[in-house]
């Protein structure tokens, strides 16, 4: 559970496990907007399908017969119980919107279709919920909001871009607190060396094919979006198809490599 003292937005996360104990609580029978949350272990990414409902209880029983890929809600309340279905409707629309231009989970509502009807006093305080709420869900551990990398401009004029050039690859690439992301566009091949097939690699990149992340194009793959690996290395063994050190083979436009950069950085 998250919460501000000074705000009254509230949320819950609910294991699937335990959505009988959810039911059983006052915050079930509520207006909310929640997030149904899977992880794909092959394609090493996240799912999320976002909704509203005027009883949260129902909805999620409902989702857990006929939903199969999440393991996990999160359930966003009114401590006062002020969320009307209005709120729930633009906040459900928001959500669907940023979380697909944002990329980092596999949306699986789709687009978030026409723009809800909401008098202008209520939109803003659906836009004050919502930075609330998207704050709660990264402090949760689950940042559907928030971006993987920096806008490509911003970080190419502060030199923070690296880059691939091998065997035919052009790809891009930003190095981030949370490891390692290849941008969208960036291209890889296709095949890929029997070792790295033998290391299993082969199932993630396979993964990433079928939910779209990756689309062939030739003796190539071609990035969809931007995709996050936990290690420099992880990202050049999926661009290059091959075993690589990413600390030597992520350059930038001057050739600095990436250890040069970020491992072997003087002592002040």
């Amino acid at each position: 559970m998250a919460a501000l003292t000074t705000n009254i937005v509230q949320v819950i996360e609910v294991p699937r496990a335990l959505l009988a104990e959810f039911y059983a609580m006052d915050e079930a029978q509520r207006v909310g907007v929640y997030f149904l949350i899977g992880d794909n272990e092959a394609s090493q990414t996240s799912s999320v399908y976002i909704g509203q409902t005027g009883e949260l209880g129902k909805r999620l029983s409902q989702h857990n017969k006929t939903k199969e890929f999440w393991n996990r809600a999160l359930v966003v309340i009114s401590l006062t119980n002020s969320l009307t279905q209005t709120h729930a409707l633009f906040l459900e629309w928001l959500s669907i919107k940023l979380a697909n231009e944002v990329g980092r989970y596999s949306v699986e509502n789709g687009n978030s279709g026409s723009e809800p009807f909401t008098p202008k006093p209520l939109e803003a305080d659906c836009h004050d919920i919502f930075d609330t709420m998207r704050m709660l869900l990264a402090t949760l551990g689950q940042p559907i909001f928030e971006p993987l990398a920096k806008p490509k401009d911003v970080a190419a004029q502060n030199n923070e871009l690296f880059f691939c050039a091998y065997a035919g690859t052009d790809a891009t690439g930003e190095y981030t607190e949370e490891g390692f992301v290849v941008l969208k566009g960036s291209k890889g091949r296709l095949e890929m060396t029997p070792s790295r097939v033998k290391a299993g690699s082969d199932k993630r990149r396979q993964a990433l094919i079928e939910d779209g992340t990756l689309a062939i194009e030739g003796s190539f793959v071609v990035f969809q979006k931007a995709v996050l690996f936990k290690t420099p290395s992880g990202a050049s063994d999926m661009v290059t198809g091959a075993s690589t050190n990413g600390w030597t083979l992520w350059r930038t436009k001057g050739g600095k490599t990436l250890d040069e950069l970020k491992r072997n950085v003087p002592q002040a």
